[in-house]
Protein backbone atom coordinates (compact mmCIF):
# COMPACT_ATOMS: atom_id res chain seq x y z
CA UNK A 1 0.00 0.00 0.00
CA UNK A 2 1.37 3.47 -0.67
CA UNK A 3 -0.26 6.91 -0.19
CA UNK A 4 0.35 10.61 -1.64
CA UNK A 5 -0.14 13.45 -0.87
CA UNK A 6 -2.31 16.01 -3.26
CA UNK A 7 -2.37 19.54 -2.77
CA UNK A 8 -4.64 21.88 -4.77
CA UNK A 9 -4.87 25.27 -2.80
CA UNK A 10 -6.60 23.35 0.14
CA UNK A 11 -5.28 21.46 2.79
CA UNK A 12 -3.19 18.35 1.32
CA UNK A 13 -5.00 14.84 1.47
CA UNK A 14 -3.61 11.77 2.30
CA UNK A 15 -4.86 9.40 -0.39
CA UNK A 16 -4.00 5.54 -0.08
CA UNK A 17 -4.02 2.77 -3.01
CA UNK A 18 -7.73 2.22 -2.62
CA UNK A 19 -8.62 5.75 -2.46
CA UNK A 20 -6.38 6.50 -5.55
CA UNK A 21 -8.43 3.78 -7.82
CA UNK A 22 -11.79 5.70 -6.26
CA UNK A 23 -10.37 9.06 -7.45
CA UNK A 24 -9.89 7.90 -10.69
CA UNK A 25 -14.04 6.97 -10.78
CA UNK A 26 -14.17 10.62 -10.70
CA UNK A 27 -11.75 11.94 -13.17
CA UNK A 28 -14.22 11.66 -16.19
CA UNK A 29 -16.82 13.92 -14.30
CA UNK A 30 -13.90 16.54 -14.36
CA UNK A 31 -13.15 16.05 -17.95
CA UNK A 32 -17.16 17.78 -18.36
CA UNK A 33 -16.14 20.24 -15.68
CA UNK A 34 -13.14 21.20 -17.76
CA UNK A 35 -14.63 21.37 -21.24
CA UNK A 36 -15.86 24.73 -20.79
CA UNK A 37 -11.62 25.41 -21.45
CA UNK A 38 -11.25 23.61 -24.60
CA UNK A 39 -10.26 23.73 -26.86
CA UNK A 40 -6.95 25.13 -24.70
CA UNK A 41 -5.26 22.33 -23.12
CA UNK A 42 -4.74 22.45 -19.14
CA UNK A 43 -2.37 21.27 -17.20
CA UNK A 44 -2.20 21.22 -13.34
CA UNK A 45 1.33 21.34 -11.46
CA UNK A 46 0.78 21.33 -8.11
CA UNK A 47 -1.01 24.87 -7.20
CA UNK A 48 -1.03 26.14 -9.79
CA UNK A 49 -2.67 25.72 -13.73
CA UNK A 50 -0.31 26.77 -16.75
CA UNK A 51 -1.27 26.67 -20.30
CA UNK A 52 0.23 28.55 -23.86
CA UNK A 53 -0.76 32.01 -23.58
CA UNK A 54 -2.82 33.55 -20.92
CA UNK A 55 -4.72 31.61 -17.99
CA UNK A 56 -8.32 32.39 -17.02
CA UNK A 57 -8.27 32.28 -12.78
CA UNK A 58 -12.19 31.68 -13.15
CA UNK A 59 -11.69 28.66 -15.27
CA UNK A 60 -8.61 27.46 -12.97
CA UNK A 61 -10.77 27.56 -9.76
CA UNK A 62 -13.64 25.62 -10.89
CA UNK A 63 -11.21 23.10 -12.37
CA UNK A 64 -9.38 22.88 -8.51
CA UNK A 65 -12.79 23.30 -6.61
CA UNK A 66 -13.69 19.90 -9.12
CA UNK A 67 -11.08 17.77 -8.85
CA UNK A 68 -10.84 18.39 -4.81
CA UNK A 69 -14.39 17.72 -4.07
CA UNK A 70 -13.88 14.81 -6.38
CA UNK A 71 -10.74 13.93 -4.18
CA UNK A 72 -12.01 14.16 -0.98
CA UNK A 73 -15.52 12.41 -2.16
CA UNK A 74 -13.36 9.42 -2.90
CA UNK A 75 -11.40 9.59 -0.12
CA UNK A 76 -14.83 9.70 2.49
CA UNK A 77 -16.10 6.55 -0.04
CA UNK A 78 -12.84 4.73 -0.05
CA UNK A 79 -11.89 5.39 3.99
CA UNK A 80 -15.64 4.74 5.53
CA UNK A 81 -17.73 7.17 7.23
CA UNK A 82 -15.51 7.80 10.07
CA UNK A 83 -13.21 9.48 7.59
CA UNK A 84 -15.49 12.80 7.78
CA UNK A 85 -15.99 14.98 10.20
CA UNK A 86 -17.65 18.43 10.34
CA UNK A 87 -15.56 21.32 9.42
CA UNK A 88 -16.06 23.29 12.44
CA UNK A 89 -14.93 23.13 15.82
CA UNK A 90 -17.34 22.68 19.43
CA UNK A 91 -19.77 25.27 20.04
CA UNK A 92 -19.79 28.29 22.27
CA UNK A 93 -22.88 29.69 23.08
CA UNK A 94 -22.89 33.70 22.66
CA UNK A 95 -24.53 36.32 24.86
CA UNK A 96 -22.43 35.24 27.58
CA UNK A 97 -24.35 31.65 27.42
CA UNK A 98 -27.60 33.79 27.82
CA UNK A 99 -30.76 33.50 25.72
CA UNK A 100 -31.00 36.43 22.98
CA UNK A 101 -34.24 36.09 22.87
CA UNK A 102 -37.04 35.60 25.69
CA UNK A 103 -40.96 35.82 25.99
CA UNK A 104 -43.04 38.61 27.39
CA UNK A 105 -45.85 40.20 27.69
CA UNK A 106 -49.28 39.48 27.68
CA UNK A 107 -50.26 38.77 23.88
CA UNK A 108 -48.63 36.54 21.13
CA UNK A 109 -45.20 36.21 22.57
CA UNK A 110 -46.70 35.45 26.54
CA UNK A 111 -45.40 31.65 26.70
CA UNK A 112 -42.52 31.40 24.93
CA UNK A 113 -40.32 32.67 21.93
CA UNK A 114 -38.11 30.16 20.47
CA UNK A 115 -36.93 27.35 17.45
CA UNK A 116 -36.18 30.34 15.43
CA UNK A 117 -34.82 30.76 11.51
CA UNK A 118 -32.20 32.94 10.47
CA UNK A 119 -30.89 34.49 7.08
CA UNK A 120 -28.40 37.46 6.71
CA UNK A 121 -30.09 39.77 3.94
CA UNK A 122 -27.49 42.26 3.11
CA UNK A 123 -25.88 43.71 6.50
CA UNK A 124 -29.22 42.68 8.40
CA UNK A 125 -29.89 39.03 9.93
CA UNK A 126 -33.31 38.81 9.57
CA UNK A 127 -34.88 36.66 12.46
CA UNK A 128 -38.51 34.66 11.90
CA UNK A 129 -39.05 32.69 15.29
CA UNK A 130 -42.09 30.80 16.72
CA UNK A 131 -43.82 32.80 19.28
CA UNK A 132 -47.08 30.97 21.48
CA UNK A 133 -49.23 33.14 23.70
CA UNK A 134 -50.96 31.65 26.88
CA UNK A 135 -53.05 29.55 25.41
CA UNK A 136 -50.86 27.92 23.24
CA UNK A 137 -51.82 29.59 19.73
CA UNK A 138 -48.64 29.79 17.53
CA UNK A 139 -47.03 32.52 15.52
CA UNK A 140 -44.10 33.76 13.69
CA UNK A 141 -42.66 36.99 14.86
CA UNK A 142 -39.88 38.84 13.61
CA UNK A 143 -36.70 39.97 14.45
CA UNK A 144 -33.86 42.34 12.81
CA UNK A 145 -30.35 42.97 14.13
CA UNK A 146 -27.00 44.42 12.63
CA UNK A 147 -24.62 41.79 14.61
CA UNK A 148 -26.32 38.40 14.94
CA UNK A 149 -26.78 38.66 18.16
CA UNK A 150 -28.96 42.07 19.76
CA UNK A 151 -32.25 41.68 17.85
CA UNK A 152 -35.24 44.10 17.90
CA UNK A 153 -38.46 42.58 17.65
CA UNK A 154 -41.50 43.98 15.50
CA UNK A 155 -44.79 44.08 17.36
CA UNK A 156 -46.59 42.30 15.14
CA UNK A 157 -46.44 38.89 14.20
CA UNK A 158 -45.30 38.12 10.55
CA UNK A 159 -47.41 34.92 9.85
CA UNK A 160 -50.32 34.64 11.62
CA UNK A 161 -53.16 31.24 11.61
CA UNK A 162 -55.24 32.38 8.47
CA UNK A 163 -55.81 29.62 6.18
CA UNK A 164 -57.80 26.50 7.23
CA UNK A 165 -54.94 23.94 7.75
CA UNK A 166 -53.75 26.40 10.10
CA UNK A 167 -56.54 27.40 12.45
CA UNK A 168 -56.84 25.78 15.67
CA UNK A 169 -53.13 25.25 16.80
CA UNK A 170 -51.10 27.72 14.29
CA UNK A 171 -47.61 28.36 12.64
CA UNK A 172 -44.75 26.80 13.84
CA UNK A 173 -41.01 25.86 13.58
CA UNK A 174 -39.71 28.13 10.18
CA UNK A 175 -36.61 27.27 8.33
CA UNK A 176 -35.88 30.24 5.59
CA UNK A 177 -33.83 30.04 2.40
CA UNK A 178 -33.38 31.94 -0.60
CA UNK A 179 -33.16 30.86 -3.97
CA UNK A 180 -33.11 33.29 -7.04
CA UNK A 181 -34.91 36.85 -5.53
CA UNK A 182 -37.66 34.69 -3.20
CA UNK A 183 -37.23 33.50 -0.03
CA UNK A 184 -39.02 30.43 0.54
CA UNK A 185 -40.52 29.71 4.31
CA UNK A 186 -41.12 26.10 4.73
CA UNK A 187 -42.86 26.00 8.61
CA UNK A 188 -45.60 23.47 10.23
CA UNK A 189 -49.29 24.07 10.29
CA UNK A 190 -51.31 22.47 13.26
CA UNK A 191 -55.00 22.80 13.21
CA UNK A 192 -55.42 21.39 16.48
CA UNK A 193 -55.88 17.68 14.95
CA UNK A 194 -52.71 17.39 11.95
CA UNK A 195 -49.80 18.98 11.58
CA UNK A 196 -48.77 19.52 8.22
CA UNK A 197 -45.71 20.64 6.56
CA UNK A 198 -46.64 23.94 4.59
CA UNK A 199 -44.96 26.35 2.38
CA UNK A 200 -44.72 30.82 2.03
CA UNK A 201 -42.86 32.97 -0.31
CA UNK A 202 -41.75 36.49 -0.06
CA UNK A 203 -39.73 38.48 -2.21
CA UNK A 204 -38.77 40.76 0.59
CA UNK A 205 -39.20 38.87 4.25
CA UNK A 206 -42.38 40.77 4.97
CA UNK A 207 -44.85 39.82 2.18
CA UNK A 208 -45.51 36.66 2.16
CA UNK A 209 -47.29 34.40 0.17
CA UNK A 210 -49.05 31.02 1.27
CA UNK A 211 -48.46 28.02 -1.04
CA UNK A 212 -50.38 25.25 0.75
CA UNK A 213 -49.22 21.93 2.43
CA UNK A 214 -46.32 20.39 0.47
CA UNK A 215 -46.66 17.29 2.13
CA UNK A 216 -49.62 16.39 3.42
CA UNK A 217 -50.54 14.32 7.00
CA UNK A 218 -51.77 10.79 6.99
CA UNK A 219 -50.87 10.48 3.32
CA UNK A 220 -47.47 9.50 1.38
CA UNK A 221 -45.39 6.28 0.50
CA UNK A 222 -44.26 5.71 3.97
CA UNK A 223 -45.77 7.94 6.35
CA UNK A 224 -48.99 7.30 8.43
CA UNK A 225 -49.42 11.07 10.71
CA UNK A 226 -47.92 14.05 10.32
CA UNK A 227 -44.89 16.19 8.58
CA UNK A 228 -42.94 18.75 9.65
CA UNK A 229 -39.94 20.49 9.46
CA UNK A 230 -38.59 21.39 5.93
CA UNK A 231 -35.46 21.74 5.23
CA UNK A 232 -33.95 22.71 1.49
CA UNK A 233 -31.00 22.53 0.07
CA UNK A 234 -30.91 25.64 -1.95
CA UNK A 235 -28.36 23.55 -4.76
CA UNK A 236 -30.02 21.64 -6.97
CA UNK A 237 -28.80 17.73 -7.96
CA UNK A 238 -29.61 16.36 -11.04
CA UNK A 239 -32.04 19.30 -12.01
CA UNK A 240 -34.15 19.50 -8.97
CA UNK A 241 -34.27 21.00 -5.16
CA UNK A 242 -34.65 18.68 -2.96
CA UNK A 243 -36.25 18.89 0.87
CA UNK A 244 -35.48 16.86 4.61
CA UNK A 245 -38.40 16.76 6.22
CA UNK A 246 -39.97 14.84 9.50
CA UNK A 247 -42.68 12.15 9.08
CA UNK A 248 -43.81 9.12 11.04
CA UNK A 249 -43.70 5.58 9.88
CA UNK A 250 -45.76 2.60 10.89
CA UNK A 251 -42.54 1.51 12.66
CA UNK A 252 -41.86 4.03 14.67
CA UNK A 253 -42.87 7.92 14.29
CA UNK A 254 -40.81 11.07 14.39
CA UNK A 255 -38.05 9.91 11.56
CA UNK A 256 -36.61 12.30 8.41
CA UNK A 257 -37.83 11.63 4.66
CA UNK A 258 -36.36 12.79 1.80
CA UNK A 259 -38.37 14.63 -1.14
CA UNK A 260 -37.85 16.52 -4.47
CA UNK A 261 -39.06 19.57 -6.79
CA UNK A 262 -38.34 20.98 -10.15
CA UNK A 263 -39.92 24.18 -8.96
CA UNK A 264 -39.81 24.23 -5.15
CA UNK A 265 -43.49 24.74 -4.67
CA UNK A 266 -44.92 20.97 -5.75
CA UNK A 267 -42.76 18.36 -3.89
CA UNK A 268 -42.62 14.44 -4.20
CA UNK A 269 -41.32 12.00 -1.73
CA UNK A 270 -37.92 10.54 -3.17
CA UNK A 271 -37.54 7.02 -0.74
CA UNK A 272 -40.55 4.07 0.09
CA UNK A 273 -38.38 4.26 4.10
CA UNK A 274 -36.89 7.31 6.26
CA UNK A 275 -33.82 8.35 5.11
CA UNK A 276 -32.72 8.86 7.80
CA UNK A 277 -33.96 6.33 10.72
CA UNK A 278 -34.22 6.43 14.99
CA UNK A 279 -31.26 4.77 16.19
CA UNK A 280 -31.85 2.20 19.36
CA UNK A 281 -29.86 2.92 22.32
CA UNK A 282 -28.34 6.54 20.59
CA UNK A 283 -28.98 10.32 21.35
CA UNK A 284 -31.44 9.60 18.63
CA UNK A 285 -33.11 6.85 19.51
CA UNK A 286 -36.53 8.22 19.47
CA UNK A 287 -36.28 11.38 17.48
CA UNK A 288 -34.79 12.35 14.15
CA UNK A 289 -35.71 16.19 12.33
CA UNK A 290 -34.00 18.48 10.48
CA UNK A 291 -32.74 21.54 11.53
CA UNK A 292 -31.19 24.49 9.59
CA UNK A 293 -31.73 23.96 5.91
CA UNK A 294 -28.43 21.75 4.90
CA UNK A 295 -25.42 22.99 2.86
CA UNK A 296 -23.09 21.78 0.02
CA UNK A 297 -19.73 20.80 1.24
CA UNK A 298 -17.18 19.60 -1.32
CA UNK A 299 -17.46 16.15 0.65
CA UNK A 300 -20.99 15.82 0.29
CA UNK A 301 -24.40 17.44 1.68
CA UNK A 302 -23.85 18.43 5.27
CA UNK A 303 -27.18 18.70 7.83
CA UNK A 304 -27.43 19.54 11.13
CA UNK A 305 -30.37 17.70 12.72
CA UNK A 306 -32.28 17.49 16.26
CA UNK A 307 -31.86 13.77 18.07
CA UNK A 308 -33.93 13.37 20.94
CA UNK A 309 -33.63 9.78 22.75
CA UNK A 310 -36.15 7.97 24.64
CA UNK A 311 -36.09 10.19 27.35
CA UNK A 312 -36.62 13.35 25.19
CA UNK A 313 -33.51 15.01 25.85
CA UNK A 314 -33.22 16.75 22.71
CA UNK A 315 -29.44 16.87 21.26
CA UNK A 316 -27.31 17.98 17.87
CA UNK A 317 -25.82 16.04 15.46
CA UNK A 318 -25.07 15.80 11.91
CA UNK A 319 -25.23 14.31 8.83
CA UNK A 320 -23.15 13.77 5.30
CA UNK A 321 -24.94 13.20 2.47
CA UNK A 322 -24.06 11.98 -1.44
CA UNK A 323 -23.45 15.34 -3.32
CA UNK A 324 -25.01 13.26 -6.70
CA UNK A 325 -27.54 11.37 -4.63
CA UNK A 326 -29.32 12.89 -2.09
CA UNK A 327 -30.76 10.03 -0.69
CA UNK A 328 -27.54 8.07 0.35
CA UNK A 329 -26.25 8.52 3.50
CA UNK A 330 -22.20 8.46 3.74
CA UNK A 331 -21.65 9.43 7.43
CA UNK A 332 -23.62 10.41 10.37
CA UNK A 333 -22.62 11.32 14.29
CA UNK A 334 -22.05 8.83 16.60
CA UNK A 335 -22.24 11.20 19.44
CA UNK A 336 -24.37 15.05 19.69
CA UNK A 337 -21.89 17.82 18.92
CA UNK A 338 -24.53 20.73 21.35
CA UNK A 339 -26.77 19.49 24.37
CA UNK A 340 -28.73 21.36 26.74
CA UNK A 341 -26.85 22.63 29.69
CA UNK A 342 -27.58 25.82 30.89
CA UNK A 343 -30.64 26.12 33.30
CA UNK A 344 -33.08 28.14 30.49
CA UNK A 345 -32.35 24.70 28.10
CA UNK A 346 -33.29 22.59 30.69
CA UNK A 347 -36.22 23.95 32.60
CA UNK A 348 -39.18 25.55 30.65
CA UNK A 349 -42.26 24.69 28.58
CA UNK A 350 -40.53 21.64 27.33
CA UNK A 351 -37.72 20.58 29.49
CA UNK A 352 -33.95 19.54 28.33
CA UNK A 353 -34.24 20.67 24.65
CA UNK A 354 -31.37 22.63 22.50
CA UNK A 355 -33.39 22.67 18.96
CA UNK A 356 -31.26 24.44 15.93
CA UNK A 357 -33.21 25.78 13.18
CA UNK A 358 -30.96 28.51 11.95
CA UNK A 359 -28.05 29.22 10.58
CA UNK A 360 -25.73 31.84 8.81
CA UNK A 361 -22.35 31.18 7.37
CA UNK A 362 -19.78 34.37 7.50
CA UNK A 363 -16.12 33.75 6.64
CA UNK A 364 -14.93 31.34 8.94
CA UNK A 365 -17.92 30.96 11.46
CA UNK A 366 -20.76 29.63 11.47
CA UNK A 367 -23.73 31.16 13.94
CA UNK A 368 -26.78 28.35 14.59
CA UNK A 369 -29.73 29.64 16.57
CA UNK A 370 -31.85 27.54 18.29
CA UNK A 371 -34.56 27.40 20.89
CA UNK A 372 -33.91 26.44 24.60
CA UNK A 373 -36.68 24.24 26.26
CA UNK A 374 -39.24 25.48 23.97
CA UNK A 375 -38.98 28.91 25.93
CA UNK A 376 -36.10 31.46 24.91
CA UNK A 377 -33.94 31.44 21.59
CA UNK A 378 -30.16 31.18 21.84
CA UNK A 379 -27.37 31.42 19.63
CA UNK A 380 -24.22 29.79 19.31
CA UNK A 381 -20.76 30.11 17.05
CA UNK A 382 -18.88 27.40 15.59
CA UNK A 383 -15.31 28.14 13.76
CA UNK A 384 -13.85 26.17 10.91
CA UNK A 385 -10.97 24.27 11.76
CA UNK A 386 -7.65 25.95 10.62
CA UNK A 387 -6.30 24.62 7.16
CA UNK A 388 -9.56 24.37 5.53
CA UNK A 389 -10.92 26.54 4.12
CA UNK A 390 -13.91 28.88 4.57
CA UNK A 391 -17.39 27.78 3.02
Amino acid sequence: MFSVALSLGSPPLAVNQHTARGVRTFLPGLTSTAAIARPTLWTLQGKRATRTGQARPRIIRAVKRALYGAIVAAAIGAAGPAAFAPPFGAWTRLHGGEPILGPGGRGFEAAGVFNPAVIKDGKRYVMLYRAQDAKGTSRLGRAVSRDGIHFTREPQPALTPEAQYERGGGVEDPRLVKIGATFYLTYTAYDGKNAQLALATSPDLRRWTRRGVIMRANAGRWNVKWTKSGAILTEPVGDRYWMYYMADAAGGSDQMGVAYSTDLLRWTEALDAPVLSRRPGRFDSRVVEPGPPPVMLPEGIFLVYNGADDRLVYRTGWALFDRTDPTRVIARSDTPIFEPQRAWEQAGQVPNVVFVEGLVREGRRWLFYYGGADKHVGAAEAVIHEGRPPR
